[in-house]
């Protein structure tokens, strides 16, 4: 029995070897592996001394030879053939690949990325796992203690083994080749012919949004995400309905510089708030809706101090994020242990690609991340918003952005004191949000995430007392819209940019 050993990962290799050569393997090996097993005192035959031809053009040549892949490929019934032709046959394959994906993740410049690219061994794993009915594939270091217990028990009866390996490492090679391909596309066209998404998964899910549904975690190979670095201090795993709102909490806090704070429910923020101090901005969250708030996330921008988190220690929460938490901070919260604290590294920052399935489909999109800029805003009533006014409707777009379509965000000195998303019609959701806010709404400002059809937002607004509102504009009837702000005396601002959430 022969068994071919070529890895970049080296961790296990040489007790795998070991291994095989007590089970009578012959080793037979290339490169860096064949001086790794060398050295541990281990008989090796290097693929040099088998093929007859050195490695060549510096070492991006090995493996590639008849007497490599035909000892490889052959089936059982073609053994006479591999006699004629002098070559001996391959019973396993272990390789793994050159590191492309730490290379390019380490700002490997073109060139250093192009000599990480692998030739020899996904060749070697195909060639192996389309002839896994005589050969083992190994391209994981996490299987050869399970390998080496079939061969020592019952390598007959080990075929269901084999093709498992034979799935994984062609799913392991085209992950492979999909990563090097978004490499090579990136700068390029943005959605071309072929986009490929090679995916890893994290972790199993208890169950997804309800317990008759499966679900794991997965992370996109090339990419990285504040959640998927983010590190769990305490509380029970996070579940598939945790890992969505933490994701849309974290998103909205991280759009503001100040100190800020996020309540969220069902992936639509109950709270925000602003201000000075963590603290002040948790308490301004937590008072625009002190019952929604319960078994929700709260996400704030800011490390977690004592004094914040005594606040929170009464109430129930699934799941807290923030970037660091002062040690008190953390002790005071410790005896609520079903509570998931999250520390997050990195605020959620820069674009990405929103992906939506599809029965048979997918749809793809730039994600809407960007900011407005201030050339965009545009006053278009007689009366000028006021300093706070100003900052109010900033903040209030932030907000608004973040609630699913249609939505409406009634907002006075950086608290939100009313929301209304998810309707059918603009003019429910300005009343949901109107009738939140209450008596509060006199002097706030009003946000839309898209243009007014009709006046009838703006009217029942100014009923209400709120005092300036910002919407994109665009509507044929816009303005009607601006008459009914110029009549009541309110501010209105367009940003020219609808931010829809379907």
């Amino acid at each position: 029995m022969r068994a071919l050993l070529s890895v970049s990962d080296k961790s296990g290799i040489v007790d795998f070897a070991r291994g095989l050569q007590r089970l009578g393997f012959e080793l037979v090996s290339s490169g860096g592996t064949a001086r790794a097993l060398s050295e541990a005192g281990l008989r090796v035959t290097e693929v040099a001394a088998l093929t007859g031809f050195p490695e060549v053009l510096g070492g991006r040549v090995k493996t590639l030879h008849p007497k490599v892949h035909a000892g490889i490929l052959a089936r059982s019934d073609q053994r006479s053939e591999l006699d004629e032709l002098g070559i001996a046959p391959f019973d396993l394959v272990a390789v793994n690949l050159y590191p492309f994906e730490k290379a390019i993740a380490a700002g490997a410049s073109g060139a250093e990325a192009l000599e990480q690219i692998d030739i020899g061994g996904p060749t070697l794993l195909r060639a192996a796992a389309k002839n896994h009915e005589r050969v083992w594939a190994l391209c994981d270091p996490a299987d050869y203690d399970e390998v080496l217990t079939h061969l020592r028990q019952a390598p007959e009866e080990s075929l269901d083994a084999r093709r498992r390996l034979a799935a994984k490492v062609f799913a392991h090679t085209a992950a492979y080749d999909a990563l090097i391909a978004d490499w090579f596309l990136r700068g390029g066209e943005a959605f071309p012919e072929k986009r490929l998404l090679a995916l890893s998964k994290v972790s199993d899910l208890r169950y997804g949004e309800n317990p008759q549904q499966r679900a794991a975690l997965y992370r996109v190979d090339g990419e990285s995400g504040p959640l998927l670095q983010a590190q769990q201090l305490q509380g029970k795993p996070m579940s598939f309905n945790n890992y969505g709102d933490a994701e849309a909490a974290w998103n909205l806090v991280s759009a503001f510089d100040e100190p800020a704070a996020v309540a969220l429910k069902h992936q639509n923020p109950c709270g925000v708030a602003v201000d000075s101090s963590l603290s002040a901005a948790f308490q301004k969250a937590y008072d625009a809706d002190p019952v929604s708030i319960f078994g929700g996330i709260v996400a704030l921008n800011r490390p977690l101090d004592l004094e914040t988190a005594e606040k929170l220690a009464p109430i129930f929460l699934e799941v807290l994020l923030a970037p660091d938490y002062q040690p008190q901070a953390l002790a005071r919260l410790a005896k609520k242990k079903n509570l998931r604290i999250l520390r997050v590294p990195e605020l959620a920052r820069g674009d990405y690609l929103d992906v939506r399935r599809l029965r048979g489909g997918l749809l793809l999109q730039d994600a809407d991340t960007r900011g407005l800029t201030e050339s965009e805003l545009r006053v278009v009533s007689q009366s000028q918003p006021s300093a706070q006014e100003w900052a109010d409707m900033r903040f209030a777009w932030k907000v608004v952005r973040a609630l699913r379509s249609n939505a409406i965000t009634v907002v006075k000195n950086g608290q939100t004191l009313g929301s209304g998303m998810g309707q059918t019609s603009r003019i429910d959701a300005a009343r949901h949000a109107l009738d939140r806010a209450g008596a509060v709404a006199a002097g706030a400002v009003l946000a839309s995430d898209a243009f007014f059809p009709f006046d009838d937002v703006v009217k029942l607004a100014a009923e209400r007392g709120v005092r300036a509102i910002i919407q994109p504009g665009g509507s044929k009837r816009d303005a009607d819209s601006v008459a009914a702000a110029d009549e009541a005396g309110m501010a209105m601002v367009f940003t020219g940019v609808r931010v829809f959430r379907h």
